[in-house]
């Protein structure tokens, strides 16, 4: 390639800016913080659901589901390094959408759980069944 040419092209890619559009970038302390609170967000679920510590299981259920909500925040944040000034915008779109999604999903999972519970077939004591 001679040297014009190489300028030409190495001026073209400065021109683009490939990938340099004001978004956070990728470090070791940013993923490893990403991944403590990923493992903090999960340990403690875990353990409320192990241990019974909240003694209602709606609560526990409500609880499980805010602390989803927070980990799917954090992936967005740590881990696709989303923010609302990158892109114009459309991640902070993007991250909208995800979250109504999981609202909709929980919503409608805890719904229809709820309804097979109190719909089963009379009768059947499913505590006898060995």
């Amino acid at each position: 390639m001679s040297t014009e040419a190489h300028v030409n092209h190495t001026h073209s890619h400065a021109d683009h800016g490939h990938g340099h559009d004001g978004g956070t970038h990728a470090t070791f302390g940013g993923y490893m913080i990403g991944f403590g609170l990923s493992v903090v967000l999960t340990a403690i679920p875990f353990w409320l659901v192990m241990s019974g510590a909240l003694g209602s299981n709606e609560a526990t259920a409500l609880t499980v589901m805010a602390f989803a909500v927070v980990q799917i925040m954090v992936h967005m944040i740590f881990f696709l390094h989303m923010s609302p000034s990158s892109e114009g915008g459309w991640t902070m779109m993007a991250l909208i959408f995800t979250l109504v999604m999981v609202l909709i999903t929980l919503a409608g999972s805890l719904w229809v759980m709820y309804h097979l519970n109190t719909n089963m077939m009379p009768g059947h004591d499913m505590s006898q069944i060995p």
